[in-house]
């Protein structure tokens, strides 16, 4: 990596799309491109904390994922507990602080567990945040956090007409990530999919036709470059 005077952003999110079609391409089964995107994620991960990255939030199973064939569900909870368990030592050992945001209380039991686990051992960990999205859903989100400031309203707890931005913010899963700066997605898709539809509000979106097995250290340059090229007004006047 050459040192570069480009703009970093504080958040990045990643919505690593065309596992299976990048595998089917290749006259492949699916399974076989969600191998490859986990080392993807490997490389990824190392790189954005190189470059300063504060928080990196990985879609990396969606709520909408579990109605998938049972298999290729089951092959991603594997990966899952691979990944948690390969990656121990080098989250640990880096100062990464591992941390998750969805209904992971669907999760299978084991990687359920090795996930609970590593975001314990790794909770005093201040160089980067990695947030995975695991049975995570951007509308499921914002109806979680409805139900919750309104079980503080009929506590009594909440006054109705102090419920504003901060307090929404607050009640949100993704609370302590903060606003989304970059938004990158592979496959050459044009959309957001139900992903962090609070914190994109005034994000950046790159789309890259890259299947995400092959996005690297290049591509995500590549990424970092158009965002430092770009103009954030936030509605104002620059």
């Amino acid at each position: 990596m050459t040192e570069s005077t480009t703009p970093v952003p504080r958040h990045v999110a990643i919505i690593m799309d065309g596992n299976g079609r990048w595998a089917e391409a290749r006259g492949k089964k699916r399974v076989f491109g969600h191998r490859k995107g986990a080392d993807s994620v490997r490389t990824i991960v190392t790189a954005c904390r190189e470059r300063g990255i504060s928080v990196l939030t990985l879609f990396a199973f969606s709520s909408q994922n579990w109605a998938r064939p049972s298999f290729e569900v089951d092959s991603l909870m594997s990966l899952l507990l691979l990944y948690l368990k390969s990656e121990r030592s080098k989250i640990l050992d880096n100062g990464i602080r591992l941390t998750a945001i969805g209904d992971t209380n669907l999760l299978p039991p084991r990687p359920r567990k090795a996930l609970k686990e590593l975001i314990e051992a790794s909770s005093e960990n201040r160089d980067m945040i990695l947030c995975l999205s695991l049975s995570y859903g951007g509308q499921e989100e914002i109806v979680s956090m409805v139900r919750s400031i309104a079980a503080r309203v009929a506590r009594g707890d909440l006054d109705p007409n102090a419920i504003d931005q901060k307090a929404v913010e607050k009640a949100l899963w993704s609370a302590e990530l903060g606003p989304v700066d970059l938004l990158i997605r592979t496959s050459g898709e044009i959309r957001i999919s139900n992903f962090l539809l609070w914190s994109l509000a005034y994000s950046e979106l790159y789309f890259t036709e890259l299947m995400w097995p092959e996005f690297d250290e290049a591509a995500l340059d590549v990424a970092l470059l158009a965002y430092g090229q770009r103009q954030r007004r936030f509605g104002a006047i620059p």
